[in-house]
């Protein structure tokens, strides 16, 4: 495993487990244990994903040591206005007395008041790290400007049709390390894994499209998790440190980008409207 120094020096893996729609208990648990199995310590995971527990119940059972494990939640946004009670209900959920990362999911509600109990929550050594997933420059910008202590992750989408290149510089202006979900486009997109620069460069490497695709955001110093429930994949999204793509492969996968991300930006209207309907 390669890791990543956050600003405020805690070390944080820099390929993970992506936790999103791992629900049912006893599948979901054998799921996540197949992970740890495979060598994942990056699990990340939501109060809006119902699977806290989940998790929780799964790195328990691992009978591995508690702080072998980096765990990231996020606050669900419609807890904004009093997150406390949900907060402390992940620490249970979870079964821990800390959570090694926090974020607010979405820049909606009242986040300022919710980060403030991160704040609080980090003072007092409950949650090693802080920071925002969702957040666009300008609202990060706006609040680590509101914010006494700077987020330290920006959990974001980042693929290769949504390379991110122009935020990057911003986020990288203020020494925030980017976290990137959907690093295979969730789904949403099959033709990402079947592109023809991916195939090619896989071929060279002896690896999948899929892999080629992770390992371009891990070759720019991204975190990244993806998430699968089938072993095989499971397996191959974690064998990414056993190969290196060269300036020009990297050059040629550039090309994809086709600077939007696949879910859509929190300012798009039709995100916000969605969002608000499903009560996520």
């Amino acid at each position: 495993m390669e890791y990543i120094i956050l600003s405020n020096g805690v070390k944080m893996p820099r390929l993970g487990y992506g936790t999103y729609k791992v629900k049912d208990p006893e599948e979901g648990k054998a799921t996540i244990l197949k992970a740890i199995e495979i060598g994942y310590r990056l699990f990340d995971t939501a109060q809006v994903y119902a699977n806290e527990e989940v998790l929780g119940a799964a790195i328990k059972e691992s009978g591995l040591p508690r702080e072998e494990f980096f765990i990231t939640t996020k606050i669900r946004f419609r807890n904004h206005e009093d997150p406390i009670p949900r907060l402390e209900e992940s620490f249970k959920n979870l079964q821990t007395d800390y959570i090694d990362l926090v974020l607010i999911h979405w820049p909606f509600g009242n986040y300022y008041n919710a980060y403030r109990v991160l704040e609080d929550y980090y003072r007092q050594g409950k949650i090693r790290a802080i920071g925002v997933s969702n957040f666009e420059p300008a609202r990060y910008i706006d609040l680590l400007n509101n914010a006494d202590i700077k987020p330290m992750v920006n959990q974001i989408e980042v693929n290769v049709y949504a390379q991110r290149f122009d935020e990057m510089k911003w986020f990288e202006k203020y020494n925030a390390v980017i976290e990137a979900y959907a690093p295979l486009g969730h789904g949403s997109v099959p033709e990402l894994v079947n592109e023809e620069i991916l195939v090619k460069i896989g071929k060279n490497h002896g690896k999948t499209a899929a892999q080629i695709a992770i390992k371009y955001l891990l070759e720019r110093k991204l975190i990244v998790i993806p998430k699968s429930a089938n072993e095989k994949r499971m397996r191959e999204n974690f064998e990414m440190f056993d190969f290196s793509l060269t300036p020009e492969e990297m050059e040629e996968i550039k090309k994809l980008d086709k600077k939007y991300p696949v879910l859509g930006r929190p300012d798009d209207p039709i995100i916000v409207e969605r969002l608000y309907a499903k009560n996520e």
